[in-house]
């Protein structure tokens, strides 16, 4: 039998100490151990973006990741973010524009756009379609996702329409 193995992170800007299997993926690792379930598991393989979470800045699927992987490193959730205020706006944009409806999706997608949007200030509705591609919605039709970001992005600008 394998034994559990220490890690230690940064989890939302906590120090996060534990013992994990080797084999215990960092989206289970966020549900099961840490209870930050808003990371949601679709697939389980990186395909629908449910389980999309930051990794040292950088977006990434949490369920193609060992937790024994992100040794050191610094983890941010939809938790994380929505706590910090940074997608405050971001995330009323979806609401006020209806770009939500189940809500399974919302997390992953939130997290993708709020990336799009550091990198760019100004990204074109063909920008937003793609770079959102890889996070599947099957209730919204995606028009109203797209909006929220658009609308987000003016605002961010100052040119809000």
């Amino acid at each position: 039998m394998t034994a559990p193995i220490s890690i230690s992170l940064r989890v939302n800007g906590e120090r996060v100490d534990a013992h994990v299997m080797p084999r215990l993926n960092l989206a289970d690792f966020l549900r099961e151990h840490l209870h930050l379930t808003g990371t949601h598991v679709g697939c389980e393989h990186g395909v629908c973006g449910a389980c999309t979470v930051r990794v040292n800045d950088e977006i990434v699927r949490a369920c193609l990741l060992l937790a024994v992987q992100v040794q050191d490193a610094s983890v941010q959730t939809i938790e994380g973010l929505s706590d910090s205020g940074e997608i405050s706006d971001l995330q009323e944009a979806f609401r006020a524009r209806n770009a939500l409806q189940c809500g399974y999706c919302t997390p992953g997608m939130l997290m993708a756009a709020q990336d799009l949007l550091k990198q760019q200030a100004e990204p074109s509705r063909e920008d937003i379609r793609e770079h959102l591609s890889g996070n599947y919605c099957r209730c919204t039709g995606y028009h109203a996702i797209i909006d929220a970001v658009e609308a987000t992005a003016n605002a961010r600008r100052g040119s809000a329409r």
